[in-house]
């Protein structure tokens, strides 16, 4: 789509901040009004639209589309959107840790561990992490309570922690990023031990820079996201 306008406002009203685009409603890919539940987040998306040139790019407006996703896919069936998130309680990244080499161990007890007690004081949950990568289940109480927490996220949060969890593997610290209880710096470090492990020992390769880059990029506008919120 060709840019056809001139001036890009924000406009309050009762669905919330609603873009306008030369006093033209914008609208989203299923036809829903385009309106955003803060001014913060309002601002944002009206500011990617302000920088769009000549034609329209998305992958150049990542709070816009994460907006939509909100309104169009989230919204109609919170509660399956949650459960499919919720779903990552039951496999998270952190509980699976490495046999050897001890440095390794080291590095992913540092980063993990804290995130782990953090949801273990939030949440009055137990935890067992263990060596390997076999599949080995978490208490039932724990994945209901983490499922819980989760079910309980309005559209918004969810489109926006959505991202997050999927780029990472793991729901604990998508949740710790989202109740601010750890930066994303320090999520994405810990989500990328074993990857940055492996770069150490023998070096990194161009396509795997290029795919990080590329999930880094997701994973920034997930939590600025919910930053706005």
């Amino acid at each position: 789509m060709k840019r056809f306008w001139k001036e890009v406002s924000v406009e309050s009203g009762e669905m919330g901040y609603a873009l306008r685009l030369d006093s033209r409603a914008v609208r989203t890919p299923g036809r829903a009004e385009l309106a955003l539940p803060t001014t913060a987040l309002g601002d944002a998306v009206a500011e990617e639209w302000r920088g769009v040139g000549e034609t329209i790019d998305p992958r150049a407006m990542p709070l816009t589309g994460l907006a939509n996703a909100a309104i169009d896919r989230v919204a109609p069936d919170l509660a399956t959107f949650a459960a499919g998130l919720a779903r990552y309680g039951q496999s998270d990244l952190l509980y699976y840790r490495a046999e050897s080499p001890e440095p390794l161990i080291a590095r992913q007890e540092a980063l993990w561990d804290p995130l782990l007690e953090w949801a273990r004081g939030r949440y009055d949950v137990h935890f067992e992490p263990v060596a390997g990568v076999m599949p080995h289940a978490q208490p039932a109480a724990t994945v209901a309570r983490l499922g819980e927490a989760v079910a309980a996220l309005d559209a918004f949060h969810l489109a926006g922690l959505s991202p997050l969890v999927t780029v990472t593997g793991s729901l604990v610290a998508s949740l710790a990023l989202l109740e601010g209880a750890a930066d994303p710096d320090a999520v994405w470090r810990a989500a990328h031990v074993d990857e940055d492990w492996q770069a150490e020992q023998w070096g990194e390769d161009d396509l795997a820079t290029n795919a990080r880059e590329a999930r880094r990029a997701d994973f920034d506008a997930g939590a600025r996201f919910l930053s706005l919120l």
